[in-house]
């Protein structure tokens, strides 16, 4: 099980720590982006992170059929990162099909525990603040945390970022 989880809060460093592990993992590596451009400043925002990335790494856009680029990209040769799961998540909460969250979420868990390759999946920690005024907030808060529970669990090593400094919480590698 060659799965791990980088936990963090915005701009924490999470996502460039998994870019260090991918580049260090000596595999091809693909992107696996959840973010989609539907404004300017997320547009800027992604091709800020494309032009960061090495040129030879593949780019997947997967707002929310995650497992399926999952199944589609996993190799025993290849790194794959994902990033993130929360935008991800908000993807599929926001969906006008109610019952998409469920069902992807499932797959998800079914298909990582499967994948060949090295898998690193980045994810917001967002349980550490306040309690949210609304019940979407809310219902988003206690959902992303049940996410990085349900993937930590099957994760093989989990790393949490602050300040750009990595702290292992596990690792059975």
């Amino acid at each position: 099980m060659n799965k791990t989880l980088v936990l963090g809060g915005a701009r924490s460093g999470k996502s460039a720590l998994a870019e260090r592990l991918a580049a260090g993992s000596g595999l091809s590596v693909s992107y696996i982006a959840t973010a989609e451009a539907l404004d300017e400043e997320m547009r800027e925002r992604i091709a800020r992170h494309r032009a960061d990335r090495p040129g030879h790494w593949q780019t997947i856009e997967a707002p929310c059929a995650l497992a399926l680029a999952l199944r589609q990209e996993a190799a025993p040769d290849r790194c794959l990162i994902v990033d993130c799961l929360t935008l991800w998540l908000t993807h599929l909460m926001l969906a006008e099909d109610a019952s998409l969250l469920e069902r992807e979420r499932a797959a998800l868990l079914d298909t990582l525990p499967n994948l060949p390759g090295r898998i690193i999946l980045v994810a917001n920690e967002v349980g550490l603040g306040i309690v949210p005024d609304n019940a979407l907030a809310r219902r988003f808060r206690d959902e992303a945390g049940r996410l990085n529970q349900a993937v930590a669990a099957l994760s093989a090593q989990v790393v949490f970022v602050a300040a750009g400094l990595p702290l292992t919480m596990k690792d059975t590698r």
